[in-house]
């Protein structure tokens, strides 16, 4: 029977009909049960927290997920999709610190760890119906009714299962190594997470005189990150670039030659000497900041490949406790980790004229100092991309630290092979922005350091050392002198455990 078109058209009315219709007549679980004897094709969604409201980028996301999916129903596949909830990490704990009105860990911990994660729990599907509802009336069809859910032990017995993989295969290993940092959260960031969270800033950036080693002769570098200077250990010139030994304005002064042309194209100086940057190798300066005695050789040249002439001085100073580069130069030069600053961010107390301060918020006063002291040689505005966190919006530090890692180095050339045999859509994607962050894979800092997630399943004796990974609830079982019979395998339950 056909029924005439109406005059109006109400598109709320429509869909409320069309849902009806699919829910009464389990059209979603039927379109996937007469396909069961064909070739499956398998999908667990990426999960959503549902502890926040949906918005326009899940509605582009799930529609996404929704055409591919259906275009393999049609395709002949068996498509079973089960939905997920995220129901761990840094959103969870950032909202109920709110709620609670707590800002940092240790306020968690004076709180308690085991009310702080019950209130995690209890909030984790706060907006559970809003991401249903929301999922339902844009048509994405996927099973909601039996979700995997990451709170659940099964779920959490599963990662474990894939650390003991990474384990066994030598991939899973504790580093120290300078890792992005989030002060305010007391966490690591992945590579992934450090690149959802870069803004463009104006900041001071100076330019800084250290004076050589018994002459009247100063090393002339630039850092865009004065704090850092606290932990200065040496200078880097590049090995191969040309250096210069010149006066001006009644000081002896050696930079990069290229960039003395730049800096002071319109100045008049005298140039003294000319030689290439290995020949600074070793050279002795004079420390800025001792506030601590260094327990290896400090302040001296190195050299290093890293140092640029697009910008600076051509000299980069060299703070092992806070750059990636730096550390692993300072590990090829032996030198030491000067760390001065705190996991929140603070200057400690050796640090006396700005102990307690947090380290950007010196940064004025240690140019005030610089200034006055007479190590100052100019500043300027420098606008720049620097990464915040993505989840509480505070400035990132690069800070060294232990940390557990996956050894996603030793697994580059397989990823870049499989890239190689995906269709990607659009293809530029394939070997542009996927395939460089793959050519320049890092190893993945896996441990957060935070209480509402998955814990490590690493046990490491106090006495002897020895190390071991659990890949399951049953080995752990077997090796615990007090498993109880009720379990949930959060903190603080799992720091309680003996093996």
């Amino acid at each position: 029977m056909i029924k005439p078109v109406p005059s109006e058209y109400k598109p709320n009315e429509m869909e409320k009909k069309i849902i009806k219709f699919w829910r009464e007549n389990k059209i979603f679980e039927k379109s996937v049960e007469q396909r069961k004897d064909k070739k499956p094709y398998v999908f667990l969604e990426g999960p959503p927290t549902a502890n926040g409201l949906p918005h326009p980028g899940h509605v582009l996301t799930r529609i996404m997920k929704d055409v591919v999916l259906r275009y393999k129903t049609m395709d002949g596949y068996y498509v079973p999709r089960r939905a997920g909830w995220d129901t761990h990490g840094l959103p969870v704990e950032i909202e109920v610190e709110k709620k609670l009105g707590l800002e940092s860990k240790q306020d968690i911990e004076k709180y308690g760890v085991e009310k702080f994660n019950e209130e995690c729990r209890r909030s984790t599907f706060k907006y559970e119906q809003a991401w249903i509802d929301m999922t339902e009336r844009v048509g994405f069809w996927i099973d909601m009714k039996n979700p995997y859910i990451t709170l659940k032990n099964e779920y959490i017995e599963s990662v474990w299962w894939s650390l003991k993989q990474a384990w066994e295969k030598k991939l899973l290993y504790k580093g120290y190594k300078v890792v992005p940092y989030c002060p305010r959260c007391g966490t690591v960031l992945s590579a992934h997470e450090v690149a959802q969270g870069y803004k463009k800033v104006k900041e001071p950036s100076i330019f800084v005189k250290f004076k050589i080693k018994n002459e009247n002769t100063y090393f002339l570098a630039w850092t865009t990150t004065p704090w850092t200077l606290i932990s200065n250990v040496a200078l880097a010139v590049h090995p191969d670039e040309y250096y210069v030994k010149i006066k001006y304005e009644g000081e002896t002064l050696i930079l990069a030659e290229e960039r003395a042309y730049h800096l002071l194209k319109d100045s008049d100086y005298e140039l003294l000497d000319r030689f290439k940057g290995k020949e600074l190798e070793y050279k002795e300066y004079e420390p800025i900041f001792s506030f601590v005695k260094p327990d290896k050789k400090a302040w001296y040249v190195i050299c290093a490949d890293f140092v640029t002439m697009d910008e600076g001085t051509g000299i980069v100073h060299i703070a092992p406790a806070f750059g990636e580069e730096d550390y692993e130069a300072g590990k090829e030069y032996d030198l030491p980790v000067v760390q001065l600053v705190r996991k929140n961010g603070t200057f400690k107390d050796e640090v006396e004229p700005w102990a307690n301060m947090f380290v950007k918020d010196a940064d004025p006063k240690i140019i005030k100092y610089l200034q006055e002291k007479g190590f100052l040689a100019g500043e300027r505005e420098y606008t720049h991309e620097y990464p915040f966190c993505w989840r509480c919006d505070s400035p990132l530090l690069y800070y060294a630290m232990e940390s557990w890692f996956i050894a996603m180095s030793k697994l580059k050339e397989k990823l870049v092979e499989n890239n190689n045999n995906i269709n990607w859509y659009p293809e530029y994607i394939k070997h542009g922005r996927f395939g460089d962050f793959i050519r320049d894979v890092k190893d993945w800092a896996l441990s957060r350091d935070r209480y509402w997630g998955t814990p490590l399943p690493i046990w490491k004796c106090n006495n002897c050392g020895e190390t071991i990974c659990i890949g399951s609830i049953e080995e752990l079982k077997k090796l615990s002198e007090n498993f109880p019979e009720n379990y949930d395998l959060h903190k603080p339950f799992i720091d309680n455990l003996k093996l």
